[in-house]
């Protein structure tokens, strides 16, 4: 199993637009054309990738990378992130999220924000088992997490 990220373009844009979360998980997650759109609004921060899993799409991931913040805490987020719900339950998403992990060590960030619902019960638990720990504050409606590299 080889997962890569792919830059996210207009050439490869459309087939992203086709993933799809299961349908319970939805209220949890913007769809991958509103995350392109809030990409494009936010182009100096924002860097949206597809996921392949042996050259097919398999999922969607974008981070928030910016370098010039003030709080070195809020730097590095793990904006969005999803496997297709074909996908789902074969291990894709821990692996993926092992090489997310490994692009922001690469790019020498110093650790890895994320929020979600709490409610998110699985997905919380992909990234505790990854190492992402609760902060104890919230981003909105949503806790976060943090992983310190």
């Amino acid at each position: 199993m080889k997962i890569e990220l792919i830059n996210l373009s207009d050439d490869n844009m459309k087939q992203c637009f086709k993933l799809k979360v299961a349908s319970n998980q939805v209220q949890y997650i913007a769809s991958n054309e509103n995350s392109w759109k809030a990409a494009k609004e936010n182009e100096k921060v924002a860097r949206p990738f597809a996921i392949t899993c042996d050259g097919k799409m398999i999922g969607f991931t974008m981070f928030a990378f910016d370098e010039d913040y003030e709080d070195p805490n809020d730097r590095y987020w793990l904006w969005r992130f999803m496997i297709d719900e074909s996908f789902q339950g074969k291990g894709y998403g821990t692996a993926a999220l092992q090489v997310i992990i490994q692009y922001f060590k690469d790019h020498n960030a110093n650790n890895i924000r994320l929020s979600t619902k709490e409610a998110n019960t699985h997905a919380l638990s992909v990234y505790r088992q990854a190492g992402f720990r609760d902060t104890g504050e919230m981003n909105g409606e949503e806790i976060v997490l943090q992983l310190d590299l």
